[in-house]
């Protein structure tokens, strides 16, 4: 089970799902966040019948703000809207904020845009720094 996803893994983008699974990481225990993520993976494919990869892509680059540290961000706020919400687990928690990302809503969303709100707002004060 694991050995199929690292090899799905590597063909698409192992950047950004390796970074995914750092960010989930807790005590050391990269297996389980390995399984957490490719039960999301699993969750993803049955609820949108499309490539779950290309959900995470699209997730990743909708709530990716216009910085340097951009996909970092994107994905502290993925996990952070994830762990918010009510649900049964992780991966099914997860994989459902993936989906409303892809989609175009969700509270990372959300987050991404208040951020650019603030931005704009305090545009005019940054000559002050």
């Amino acid at each position: 089970m694991m050995l199929e996803f690292r090899t799905m893994n590597h063909c698409i983008n192992p950047l950004s799902v390796n970074m995914l699974v750092s960010r989930i990481l807790k005590h050391g225990k990269k297996s389980l966040a390995y399984q957490i993520i490719y039960r999301a993976v699993k969750k993803i494919q049955q609820k949108t019948e499309t490539n779950p990869l290309s959900v995470l892509r699209q997730a990743i680059h909708g709530v990716t703000p216009g910085s340097t540290q951009g996909k970092a961000l994107a994905i502290r706020w993925l996990l952070a809207a994830s762990q918010k919400r009510p649900g049964r687990n992780m991966a099914f928690k997860l994989s459902s904020e993936l989906v409303d990302a892809a989609k175009g809503s969700g509270d990372a969303i959300r987050k991404r845009e208040e951020t650019h709100r603030m931005v704009e707002v305090n545009r005019a004060f940054a000559h002050f720094r």
